[in-house]
């Protein structure tokens, strides 16, 4: 069997991604609110455990819709607004 295409492998990862709810809540979330930490990202969520949420942003990062950025002892999340455009522009809108 043939390899898929980069951008079609991608695409698979990020829609997968996007296809869990909790996800999906996190993606809008940072659309809004840009370079948020695990745990300002947890209080605005609310019901997500710290373990699961970890969980979720690595799923996130993984597929590319995400970036982090480091800075001491906290990890800042962002869109990655390249990715969001060429594979979910509903996020931006």
């Amino acid at each position: 069997m043939t390899e898929l295409p980069t951008d079609v492998q991608q695409a698979v990862k990020v829609y997968k991604a996007l296809g869990e709810p909790t996800r999906l809540k996190i993606a809008m979330l940072l659309t809004e609110e840009q370079n948020l930490c695990c745990s300002a990202i947890g209080s605005k969520l609310e019901s997500v455990a710290g373990s699961t949420l970890s969980h979720h942003l690595k799923q996130l990062t993984d597929s590319g819709l995400l970036k982090m950025r480091k800075d001491g002892t906290y990890i800042y999340y962002s869109v990655n607004r390249e990715v969001a455009v060429k594979y979910a522009p509903f996020l931006l809108e």
